[in-house]
This record gives C-alpha cells, structure tokens and sequence, in this order.
C-alpha cells in the first residue's frame, strides 16, 4: 500500500520542544483510510533529541510508523531535502519541532491535496502561542514567525499577490518538489555559518515558477511556541535582518533572467524611498519603539541585501 502522507519534522536540538508534537500527532483523528507516516529529521543535534525519539519509537502506535534520519549538513535547507529524499509518502507535510498541529491537521491535508490536484504546495493556518506578552504591535512583524492568519476561506496564492506561505505546516507534493526545487539550494537557512533566512520561500517559489497551485487552506491549523527570548528586542532586530537581507534573491526569482537587470534597479530605487519615507516618520521613535524599529531594520537590510549577497556569494 502507498504512503498518502509523510509528516516530515526537521529539527536541531529539539529534545525538548519535540515531545508537544510528537504527541499531538499520536492524537491525530479523522484519518481513518489515510496511510500515514511521521519522519524525524535530525540536523546535527548536540542534546537529546535522539534519545527522546527512541523513547517515543517504543511505544508509537502502528497505525504510522515513527522513524529517524540524520542530515549532517547543517540548515533547514539541508534537512528538508534530507526529508524529501526519505519520504514515502506522495504527500509531505512538514512541521517545525515548535509547532504542535491541531487533532485533524494530517486528514485536512490529504482532503484538501485531494480535492486540489494541481496544488503542489498547501500552506496552514498558523496561531502563535506567546510565553510572555510580546511587544505592542507586535501583528505588524507577525509574519516573520510564520504566523499566517488569513481568514476562514481558503484561497489560491496567485503570483500577482507577491505572498506565499511559510514552511511550518506546509503541505507540499512530493512530485512537485521533485520536478521544481533546486537539488543545491541558494539559500540554506540560519546556522553557524549563514545569517540568511527565506529558504523556505525559495523552494515554494519554485515550486509556483514550476506551474503548481499555491494555496491557503484555513482547515490546516498549528500553533507556533515563541519562548520569552525570541521575543526580545535583539533577538527580533536579528530576525527581521536576516529575512531582509536575502530579500533580493528571493524578488529576483520571481522574474526570468533577462528580466532581472531591468527589474533590480527600479525595485531598489523604490525600497529606498519607503526607506527615507519611514526614517523621516519613525527615527525619534526607534530607542523606545522595536516595532518600528525592526521594520526600519528590514528596510534597511533590505537595501544592503544586493550587495551583500554579491559580496558573500
């Protein structure tokens, strides 16, 4: 019997956030004829994280075998192709080791895949769940922590809207990545060696580029566990840099090649307006302000982003 769904969980020293998932996916309901499969990928983990998935393997349920993969080398890049390579299923949904799914999220995921042939990528629902109170106006930098709130109606992430989901709770087509993704990817991820976030955002786009649907579908909720140090004004500084800084990559992939030298300096030549615009607005306010001032800081790095990469790469 085929494998529908492959529920694929990169992770690097998750010994203690792993747990909340593992046992949300032993919960999992509705999922009566789906032929289902979980898939740990460790990414060079210094803790326990092997430990604990040994322990779970010796009393995970039959219905959906719990296995474990090493990814030596280091990003979530890495570990996602890791998980592509080894999954059985048609199907794979990955969830980050912080982001426990709702009891139903593996059987809306073949339902709506199902119903939506064409749809190479299926981004979910996703809530954070703060363990301190984050920062006032904390909505308007949400989406650098995946936080995808977008209504109660699933809807079609066309090219034109420039937004695609983010990676935690993504559903993806094993058959589209395949034929899409890049088999050395540009972009990594964060690591020892890397400041450079959006790799996520690399793969769906081209997945999109490939000519597979995109979609919203609300039905698909996780929840995303922000501990109190991510939350603070250094760490968020550090966030929003990283993202903005692979920004021009990710803006170049959206047009052909022979397009992109025509494209570049139009695009910069915006970003610095809404720059100088928003310095002149906010630059009193960026001692007291982190809001303001990390969206300052991803303007900003936005800006180097060209630059940077053509100086590191």
């Amino acid at each position: 019997m085929s494998t529908d769904l492959t529920i694929a969980i990169p992770t690097y020293n998750g010994a203690t956030r792993l747990p909340l998932v593992l046992d949300r996916l032993q919960q999992q309901i509705e999922a009566e004829g789906i032929n289902w499969e979980v898939l740990i990928v460790d990414n060079n983990s210094q803790d326990r994280t092997a430990e604990v998935v040994r322990e779970y393997q010796e009393n995970w349920p039959p219905f959906s075998p719990l296995r474990y993969e090493v990814e030596k080398q280091q990003g979530a890049a890495f570990a996602r192709l890791k998980a592509i390579k080894m999954a059985q299923g048609v199907l794979i949904g990955f969830l980050d080791d912080d982001t426990p799914p709702a009891p139903t999220w593996a059987a809306e995921a073949v339902k709506f895949a199902r119903m939506h042939p064409e749809a190479g990528a299926i981004g979910s629902q996703i809530h954070g769940e703060y363990e301190v109170e984050p920062p006032p106006d904390f909505k308007r930098i949400a989406s650098f922590f995946a936080i995808t709130e977008r209504g109660d109606k699933a809807h079609l992430y066309t090219p034109q809207m420039k937004m695609l989901p983010p990676s935690a709770g993504l559903v993806v087509r094993k058959e589209a990545w395949l034929n899409c993704v890049p088999e050395r990817p540009f972009l990594s991820g964060r690591s020892r060696s890397s400041i450079l976030n959006s790799e996520d955002l690399e793969a769906i786009l081209s997945i999109q580029n490939g000519g597979w649907e995109v979609w919203y579908n609300p039905a698909m909720v996780i929840w995303h566990q922000i501990p109190r140090d991510r939350l603070t004004r250094e760490y968020l500084l550090y966030l929003v840099r990283s993202t903005g800084l692979a920004r021009h990559y990710i803006r170049m992939l959206r047009f052909p090649k022979w397009q992109r030298p025509l494209v570049f300096p139009i695009a910069w030549l915006r970003d610095l307006q809404r720059a100088i615009f928003y310095y002149l607005k906010y630059s009193k306010t960026f001692d007291q302000n982190t809001i303001n001032a990390c969206e300052m800081e991803f303007l900003r790095s936005s800006l180097i982003s060209p630059f940077y990469l053509w100086r590191n790469r």
